[in-house]
């Protein structure tokens, strides 16, 4: 699904960011371009966030 239409980033891409250490929506802004026009996604990346954190602490 997007989460960004500025820059046509998925919750794929999202997550792929946060997976290589993007912690905040700023360093996933830096990471993928997400967040860092508009920013009306960015409490959708901070979601994305939280839930790829709770994954990777599951495993």
């Amino acid at each position: 699904m997007y989460v960004c239409l500025c820059v046509g980033a998925t919750s794929q891409t999202v997550s792929d960011a946060v997976e290589r250490g993007a912690s905040t929506s700023k360093e996933v802004a830096a990471a993928c371009g997400a967040g860092g026009d508009c920013g009306r996604c960015r409490r959708t990346l901070r979601g994305i966030i939280e839930a790829t954190r709770n994954l990777q602490h599951a495993s």
